[in-house]
């Protein structure tokens, strides 16, 4: 995993909700992508930190998921 960066830092992304979500938010995360890493942060606290994680450890992550 990499370190965290401020929301700041991603606010050029586009974020991505799952459509489980629904529309009273919930326990949701979002997630948006670069050419090197997956952006994750709280749907709630989109202000917030946001982690980063390699795009392979993402894949293994929704393999096992």
């Amino acid at each position: 995993m990499k370190s965290p960066e401020s929301s700041a830092e991603a606010s050029d992304l586009a974020w991505f909700k799952s459509s489980y979500s629904g529309a009273e938010g919930g326990q949701c995360v979002e997630v948006a992508a670069d050419m090197t890493v997956v952006h994750v942060r709280d749907s709630k606290t989109a202000a917030g930190p946001v982690i980063r994680v390699s795009r392979e450890a993402w894949a293994g992550f929704l393999g096992e998921a």
